[in-house]
């Protein structure tokens, strides 16, 4: 027999393709610590958080608008299924993230689809998963867009995020003054 018969199949990675977009990232080096292009094997048990923290979070993003961890994604394997797929979880407590037309506060988490669009602040990040067999490693691989995603890939359009962090927390009543008599408070 000869070393090619022994050798082991090599299987394929379920890598993350993530392209990401800032208005101001030329002028400000928000994604310098990104390697773009490059595919970065990581143990399945990762869990990968983006944030602003270099101590605690896998990728940084140099920009005071975003959180310490601002986000993470987790690897999972569904019941009865052989494929991997990803969670996300927000961990910002003062802006929400935005998967596709989800809304997550602080602590919510949902399954991140194939293909998404994450948004928080002027981010936006189009995730493609591309499936693969191994249990042990995924990848991620990063590409920069100098065009808005949102308009690039025909997104549905959004309304921005209000920068009190949510829709749901900013104040839809009416703001104008209210008169009141001297005894009322």
């Amino acid at each position: 027999m000869s070393n090619f018969e022994d050798a082991d199949t090599e299987e394929t990675v379920t890598c993350l393709q993530m392209t990401l977009y800032h208005p101001g990232h030329q002028r400000s080096g928000i994604f310098q610590s990104i390697r773009f292009f490059n595919r970065e094997k990581l143990p399945t048990s990762e869990v990968v958080k983006f944030g602003r923290n270099s101590n605690t979070c896998h990728y940084t993003f140099q920009d005071k608008q975003v959180s310490r961890v601002q986000f993470y994604l987790q690897l999972f394997k569904k019941f009865d299924s052989s494929v991997v797929s990803f969670e996300i979880k927000n961990m910002s407590k003062k802006t929400n993230l935005i998967v596709d037309n989800k809304e997550l506060g602080y602590l919510n988490k949902m399954d991140l689809p194939d293909k998404c669009m994450i948004r928080f602040g002027d981010y936006q990040f189009l995730v493609e998963k591309e499936d693969g067999e191994s249990l042990e490693f995924f990848e991620i691989q990063f590409f920069l867009s100098t065009r808005p995603l949102l308009q690039e890939n025909n997104w549905l359009p959004q309304k921005p995020i209000p920068e009190c962090g949510s829709y749901s927390s900013c104040s839809t009543h009416n703001n104008s003054p209210i008169e009141m008599g001297d005894n009322e408070w």
